[in-house]
């Protein structure tokens, strides 16, 4: 097979291909670990790899969602729109802890701060709530897509956000209404947006938004949806 394109592609999304991430069964075990490049090639994920990803929900104390737009520079929907951060906790000890899903939270808050730029002494790991997990499949074009266990995570808290531009094109801040509006442009094909933004969105944050001072009631460590 000729090797896949990279010519809209950065150095900095170039070398994050080398990062080691989680792969797992169907039920989340960890059964070893695998390249970025080649979790996300669909001749892999056609034949079952299967790795750990998480999608952090960035809300600021006026109840508004903070939505990124992704860099034309990524392999996977470039240019798209989707939730605060979305990345893949690395194969490290750190961040392969699962009491108290501390290592997803570890590997949220590297993320938060690595692609939006967030002060490290604005948010710590104790800011981030696991919520439940979600196994998701989807491609993004011929040779580039998604197959992830992931792990939807919550913050509430007014945060600095100064992103890093070969990361995030763009952001805003959303009500639950202007959330809708966006998930309906896309599903006319007047806006890019990621296919899991609209599963998170229907499946739980539109369910969730008039209880965000206190989601606990809706935390599921036990379940992982769509399977």
């Amino acid at each position: 097979m000729s090797q896949p394109s990279k010519a809209h592609v950065d150095e900095l999304q170039t070398k994050r291909l080398e990062e080691m991430c989680i792969v797992v069964d169907k039920q989340d075990r960890v059964i070893g670990a695998e390249t970025k490049k080649n979790c996300h090639l669909n001749e892999n994920i056609d034949k079952g790899l299967l790795h750990r990803a998480f999608s952090v929900v960035l809300f600021n104390m006026e109840n508004q969602l903070l939505v990124q737009q992704r860099s034309d520079a990524k392999f996977t929907f470039p240019g798209h729109f989707t939730d605060s951060c979305s990345s893949h906790p690395s194969y490290i000890p750190e961040e392969l802890e699962e009491k108290d899903f501390l290592g997803m939270r570890r590997a949220g808050l590297r993320r938060l701060r690595a692609e939006l730029g967030i002060p490290p002494e604005q948010i710590s790991v104790k800011d981030i709530i696991f919520m439940t997990r979600i196994y998701h499949k989807c491609r993004s074009d011929a040779v580039w897509g998604e197959h992830e266990i992931g792990y939807l995570l919550f913050v509430r808290k007014n945060l600095t956000v100064n992103p890093d531009p070969r990361e995030v094109k763009s952001y805003r801040y959303l009500s639950r209404e202007e959330l809708a509006e966006l998930l309906d442009r896309g599903s006319r094909g007047q806006e890019k947006v990621v296919p899991w933004l609209k599963t998170i969105a229907e499946g739980f944050l539109f369910k969730w938004w008039d209880c965000l001072q206190d989601v606990s009631t809706f935390v599921e460590p036990d379940t992982i949806h769509g399977q």
